[in-house]
């Protein structure tokens, strides 16, 4: 996942709504948006390479997502995935605190990562570099990409412009279904490049900055492989999953309701 978007304790219906692309290498194996086979009470994407997941949410009010840090092209070798932060999180008990906080003695066996995870009462952030890096999220409008936690870059900013629009639309007040959450789901492919002088310099140069500026990363080899939206309001959560393969071609989507089965 290389961008969410995150409304934190903003809206009176949904306490927290995210919007988010994953981009991956299309010949990277992964399912898409269901509910896992080792804890059914969990949905979301899994990664069927190293056994994790980029963005999962648990009916017992729980979620974790995950983006990488771009620092240069160098592959940072590590022992654990970071995707396995994600999954253990949302099929586990912890809370946020405890989780961040256990997490300080492992962070840096994982790649470089931001990591988002919600309990159902709180929404904590925790990340590996340069250093490791925990602490509460404030209600609020936030952006987590490639790069430091609300750091300004451009497709951040769109997200989050794009959020907080629909959330002060009139279809956030109806049913979430594809036409009230199509908006979101289409300023998520936005392949418009940010300018040269808004772009960050996260060592890959020009060209390569460009190319991923904008939200949706159009490519044969490497791009988005998915936009998702989820909902959590007082008894149930919604996902959203719109998929894609080389090129930006569409290769489904879905839209899950699970009811909230236990209270924070």
């Amino acid at each position: 996942m290389c961008l969410i978007a995150v409304a934190w304790r903003t809206h009176p219906r949904y306490e927290l709504a995210l919007i988010a692309n994953r981009d991956e290498l299309h010949a990277r194996p992964a399912a898409p948006a269901g509910f896992d086979p080792a804890a059914p009470d969990v949905y979301g994407g899994r990664d069927l390479q190293a056994g994790g997941g980029w963005l999962m949410v648990s009916a017992r009010g729980r979620l974790a997502a995950v983006t990488n840090v771009r620092a240069g092209f160098a592959v940072d070798a590590a022992p654990r995935s970071r995707g396995a932060l994600v999954r253990d999180f949302a099929r586990g008990e912890a809370t946020a605190a405890e989780y961040r906080g256990a997490l300080r003695a492992t962070a840096m066996e994982h790649g470089r990562f931001n990591l988002l995870v919600w309990d159902g009462a709180e929404l904590g952030f925790a990340g590996n570099h340069p250093d490791f890096d925990s602490r509460l999220v404030e209600p609020g409008m936030h952006a987590m990409s490639n790069g430091a936690f609300d750091a300004p870059w451009p497709k951040s900013g769109r997200a989050t412009r794009a959020l907080a629009t629909w959330l002060d639309s009139p279809a956030a007040d109806e049913p979430p279904d594809a036409s009230t959450l199509a908006p979101l789901l289409d300023a998520l492919a936005d392949t418009a490049p940010a300018p040269d002088d808004a772009l960050p310099d996260t060592g890959i140069g020009l060209e390569w900055e460009r190319a991923l500026s904008p939200p949706f990363v159009r490519g044969e080899r490497y791009g988005t492989r998915c936009s998702s939206v989820v909902l959590i309001g007082a008894d149930r959560i919604v996902f959203a999953e719109r998929r894609f393969g080389p090129d930006a071609e569409p290769l489904g989507e879905s839209l899950q309701t699970l009811s909230r089965t236990r209270a924070p």
